[in-house]
């Protein structure tokens, strides 16, 4: 006798989406690479929030806009999935919820291009570390949980 797994409930969903707001915070402080310029010197941790400090002083314009990809829209998207879940928005709002999530995966772009151009030019060295993954786990989750709700709200009309 074979048991089926337990379906996904609303309640499931709601708990999984909830649980990122405790995350966010902790990617953002994480380090997400380690960075040295010489092989034998120990490594600097730089985090999204580090990173975003050094840009804030070079490209101010560039550091809001990661700021918004990174930190803003992330939150807020959680946030609005949550009032989705707990029924203060209506389920029309979920494809503008899904754009969200998607913008979030453009700043994964931007920091996994910085990290092969320094890599490529061979001036110091960079490793990922576990904020990065930790950072990426909540963009995806966050991704899948809207579409799994979304998916739920268009079988129930």
């Amino acid at each position: 006798m074979t048991l089926a797994p337990a379906p996904i409930t609303p309640r499931h969903l709601a708990f999984a989406n909830l649980a990122l707001l405790p995350l966010w915070p902790l990617a953002w402080t994480a380090p997400v690479a380690r960075t040295g310029f010489l092989p034998f010197m120990a490594g600097e941790d730089v985090s999204i929030l580090s990173g975003l400090g050094a840009l804030w002083e070079a490209d101010a314009a560039l550091a809001l806009l990661v700021a918004l990809l990174a930190l803003v829209l992330p939150y807020a998207k959680t946030l609005s999935l949550a009032a989705v879940h707990f029924g203060r928005l209506t389920p029309r709002a979920l494809p503008a919820l899904e754009l969200l999530g998607k913008l979030a995966m453009a700043d994964m772009f931007l920091l996994a291009l910085t990290i092969v151009i320094v890599k490529g030019v061979g001036v110091g060295r960079v490793e990922t570390a576990w904020g990065l993954w930790l950072f990426a786990f909540c963009i995806l989750l966050s991704l899948a949980l809207s579409m799994l709700t979304a998916r739920r709200h268009t079988r129930a009309q």
